[in-house]
């Protein structure tokens, strides 16, 4: 499948020739005016948008707007953001970077801060069209350089749109030289229990010209882990477990997924750590040519699920929650008292914040269990892959 028989034009990041004009739209509507004084109160919102329309390609806008933003909002709603095995990413190379899915946004912006800071070039950032609920949320992600996912299509046009992605990503990398960032999965795991789709992978590997594994292989695959200390959106995540619970039928609205956008953008995260672990192509050249396909995609998620299962960090709400989840003191001595009545007493704010009428008690402790389950799951994932991977 040939990038060339593609337009790109509905998908792709803006060129630099569209970059003016896409701030000035951008910045003309009171909608993204209201959404930066609601994030940055202070700001002299004239000078910003001088600012901004200074900016003339991406790199420029990520160095001047975006860095700083993301370095205040370090300050604001973080204890810090480490990483670890920065070395392994080599500036000359560019990869798909697959990772976990905790935060709408913030996933791959911390993964960008990091590379600021290393001086290294920022990948683009895949973003499903759902996010995409105002025309400005549109100019701004495509000028900080991410691509648009569409979801929610019927069958012939998912596979188009599919096809259609998977030469995109693979023009950005073979031609464009841009590395990419993709979750392993469609929306975020509910219960932070992390494993790579296979349906990520069959898209990925549809460009290239080649067998799905020389698909794969042409695009580095490298996982990437995120661990965030707190989940913002932890008490929305119980709320529509309950919700689903209560209804089967229950989706979520727009609303609730810009509520989720705001609640991770300005809440508190604690720690923050990105541990890259390696590019993954050495691993899939050495799967047989006859390898039925179903197998080979099988043995590349696991090995993507170890890369990132593997590079967690581990908080004391993790050891506390997973002894509180599975009923043992087996991590007793890796927290304090002092640890676990925070612990307590984080889980029962947040769920002080579930805006459901008529909860009972035996809901709020479902909910409960499930927090304690979602915070327990990195810890439960990393001690299988030490001894799976």
């Amino acid at each position: 499948m040939d990038a060339n028989n593609f337009d790109f034009s509905d998908i792709a990041p803006y060129d630099e020739d569209q970059f003016k004009d896409a701030i000035a739209k951008m910045v003309s509507e009171p909608g993204f005016e209201h959404a930066i004084r609601w994030i940055l109160p202070d700001i002299d919102y004239d000078s910003f948008c001088a600012q901004l329309k200074s900016c003339n390609n991406k790199l420029e806008f990520q160095s001047r707007i975006m860095g700083n933003f993301l370095e205040g909002l370090e300050k604001k709603t973080t204890a810090g953001v480490t990483a670890s095995g920065v070395e392994n990413v080599k500036p000359d190379k560019s990869y798909t970077f697959i990772t976990n899915h905790r935060d709408i946004v913030l996933d791959a912006s911390f993964i960008n801060l990091i590379f600021l800071r290393h001086g290294m070039k920022t990948s683009e950032v895949a973003i499903g069209d759902n996010l995409l609920i105002y025309e400005w949320i549109t100019h701004l992600v495509k000028l900080n350089g991410s691509f648009i996912v569409k979801r929610n299509l019927p069958t012939r046009q998912a596979l188009d749109a599919a096809k259609q992605l998977s030469a995109y990503i693979h023009h950005a990398i073979n031609n464009k030289h841009e590395s990419i960032w993709i979750a392993q999965r469609q929306g975020r795991a509910k219960d932070s229990s992390d494993h790579t789709q296979e349906s990520v992978l069959k898209m990925l590997g549809l460009a290239g010209g080649g067998s799905m594994t020389d698909n794969l292989s042409d695009i580095n695959i490298f996982p990437v882990a995120i661990s965030y200390e707190f989940d913002p959106n932890d008490f929305l995540k119980a709320r529509e477990y309950l919700m689903r619970h209560r209804d089967p039928e229950f989706k979520k609205s727009q609303h609730d997924d810009l509520f989720s956008m705001e609640t991770g953008l300005i809440q508190y995260k604690g720690r923050v750590h990105i541990s890259f672990s390696n590019c993954i192509t050495p691993f899939i050249n050495t799967i047989p040519e006859n390898t039925d396909r179903q197998e080979a995609i099988h043995k590349i998620c696991h090995t993507i699920d170890c890369g990132i299962h593997n590079g967690y960090k581990i908080y004391p709400i993790n050891y506390v929650a997973y002894d509180k989840a599975f009923d043992t003191d087996m991590y007793r001595h890796r927290y304090t008292d002092e640890d676990m009545m925070n612990v307590n007493s984080y889980i029962e704010g947040q769920l002080d914040k579930v805006d459901i009428a008529d909860i009972t008690p035996q809901e709020r402790n479902f909910m409960r269990t499930y927090m304690f389950m979602m915070y327990a799951n990195p810890l439960r994932n990393k001690l299988l892959a030490s001894g799976n991977c």
